[in-house]
């Protein structure tokens, strides 16, 4: 069989194409995103960009229900947006396996919290894989959907970030052609009114008794003797750490079904050890399972709920030994992510601050937008969540209402800022709305949504139109702003603001990194006319720099936008070659 290198997201995509898999509807969200990206390169599998995690479960749950086999992915702060039909889906089970992915983020590498997505799969009795590498990555989601249809259930495959991004042999296989299971009606089974959901529980309570005798002995729940009385318990990525810091100087209970958790083969493991250590990163999710049934375990009070764990980490609390290290004769220096070169947010936010005004931020790149020296983002809490806190800050202090904006990116309104924009209009909320359109997903890696003109695979698509939507629910005031021109968005901000009435202004220019993208000739400093007053420092670009005194431009990142020179009242920025 041919093998190839590939990250746990391919891999995981790899897995759903041999699997026989239909139908992929997701949300891009790192550390999940290339896993559809991927099944987009299979043409055998239809794929997607849905609106939002909510509707990507939705839809890959009506594909399962119709007898395809069908799959979602998220990030773990997607999963809280799809809570609704994820629960539900419980109830209902399904037709055709059902998969949903989640890839929480130890560290917040990506991400404004971290959050442990296994209480998900307790609190909505969902079956949970949990692969270690890129192969049981594969070899999981293939049986994530034989568990699905085997206990008619939707299953939940969990990575972290170094799973779904670390790189290792996979060993490849044809894909299996599956053909769709006959759809038959079946209003008890698939409508949840309450006199069927009542039924249904009782169905997903027994179901979940029968998997923990399926976990019990699943090959994926595993045991390796080496001799020792130092017991391991793990999953995930935790096992690949506990492998290197310790290797054959403990025995292991590696556990690939992390829920249901099997009860006896946990004491059993035990039984053999005087001392039992359960590693996992983020919550003691296995720890209190493990004291729930009796088996006395050492977890978090030797360990941390924060961050990621590492082998040197490990090693020390379980062997009391240093873990060998290379270690650097020199610091360092820091490299903080900044607003790219030519970024168009960066124009927009340094009006917002000649404005000084308090800015209600949201999830995209420009989130950096808080970083000093534009320092213009006063909130970010979660998508969507800028327009709706404007909102509720207009309404508790109306002193507010000159002096406040929310900003969000065009992927992020339509992910979620739409109904709390007609929050606003039909509450009457003097509230200014910025979206800053770049026509594009920018953090996550360039994909196309909705007001992009384009589908997943780059074809033609229905683009919404931002103006009409914003007329269409009730808001009057709309304006197009052009963020490399600053005066031009300081004037329009400000008679937005001073006008009494919500209005949305849209800040217009594509991504700066989109291939399409022409860009001008790079600027250059006419050192005779710079005074070095740095105030072209003040926008942040990371192509500005200071040297001798005088202003620097790095031609390998300038794209020519002029905003730069917009700022120099001496005429010593002028274009370049």
């Amino acid at each position: 069989m041919e093998k190839q290198l590939l990250i746990g997201n391919e891999a995981i995509a790899r897995g759903l194409y041999e699997a026989g898999c239909r139908v992929v509807s997701s949300y891009p969200g790192t550390p999940s995103t290339e896993v559809t990206e991927t099944a987009a390169t299979y043409p055998e599998i239809y794929c997607e960009w849905s609106p939002n995690e909510k509707v990507g479960v939705e839809t890959a749950l009506g594909a399962a229900i119709a007898g395809a086999r069908a799959f979602s992915g998220m990030k773990h702060v997607g999963l809280n947006v799809a809570a609704d039909p994820l629960f539900t889906s419980s109830y209902t089970g399904i037709n055709a396996g059902m998969v949903i992915l989640v890839a929480d983020d130890p560290g917040m590498h990506s991400s404004q919290n971290e959050q442990d997505s296994r209480h998900y799969a307790k609190a909505a009795k969902l079956m949970m894989l949990e692969p270690s590498d890129s192969q049981e990555c594969k070899d999981y989601a293939k049986l994530a959907f034989a568990l699905s249809e085997q206990f008619d259930t939707p299953v939940m495959l969990r990575l972290t970030t170094r799973v779904a991004h670390s790189r290792s042999l996979v060993e490849l296989g044809d894909r299996e052609e599956v053909a769709l299971h006959p759809y038959v009606k079946d209003t008890d089974k698939y409508v949840m009114m309450p006199g069927q959901a009542k039924k249904r529980h009782v169905i997903v309570e027994n179901r979940v008794e029968a998997q923990k005798h399926w976990a019990e002995t699943a090959d994926i729940n595993t045991v390796e003797d080496n001799g020792s009385k130092i017991g391991v318990i793990c999953a995930g990525i935790s096992y690949q750490y506990a492998q290197e810091a310790l290797g054959d100087k403990v025995n292991y209970l590696k556990l690939g079904c992390v829920y249901p958790l099997p009860e006896k083969l946990i004491q059993g493991f035990s039984h053999h050890c005087d001392k039992v250590y359960v590693l996992e990163q983020l919550d003691p999710f296995l720890e209190e399972y493990c004291k729930t049934i009796g088996v006395e375990v050492i977890g978090k009070e030797a360990f941390t709920l924060q961050g990621e764990y590492s082998q040197r980490l490990i090693r020390k609390v379980i062997l009391g030994e240093e873990y060998p290290t290379v270690s650097l004769d020199m610091a360092i220096p820091p490299r903080p992510p900044v607003l790219c070169a030519g970024c168009p947010h960066r124009g927009l936010f340094y009006a917002l601050k000649k404005l000084k005004v308090t800015v209600c931020g949201d999830i995209g790149c420009y989130t950096l937008g808080a970083s000093a020296p534009l320092g213009m983002i006063d909130t970010c809490i979660c998508m969507g969540a800028s327009v709706s806190s404007l909102h509720g800050r207009n309404k508790a202090n109306p002193e507010n209402e000159t002096k406040s904006v929310a900003v969000i990116g065009d992927s992020t309104f339509i992910h979620s800022g739409i109904t709390s924009l007609i929050d606003i209009a039909y509450n009457h909320s003097n509230s200014t709305v910025i979206v800053l359109d770049n026509s594009i997903t920018g953090m996550t890696g360039h994909q196309e949504n909705p007001t992009t003109g384009k589908n997943i695979y780059g074809d033609p698509a229905t683009a919404v139109n931002l103006e009409a939507l914003a007329h269409a629910i009730g808001i009057q005031r709309v304006r197009v702003v052009d963020p490399y021109q600053l005066k031009e968005c300081e004037d329009v901000i400000r008679e937005e603001l001073a006008t009494p009435e919500p209005s949305l202004v849209i800040s217009r220019r594509p991504c700066a990194l989109l291939k399409y993208v022409k860009h001008n000739p790079p600027m250059k400093v006419d050192t005779d006319k710079c005074v070095g007053c740095k105030m072209c420092q003040k926008i942040g670009c990371p192509a500005l720099s200071i040297r001798d005194k005088k202003s620097c431009i790095d031609f390998t990142q300038c794209v020519g936008c002029g905003v730069c020179t917009q700022l120099c009242k001496f005429g010593a920025i002028v274009e370049g070659k």
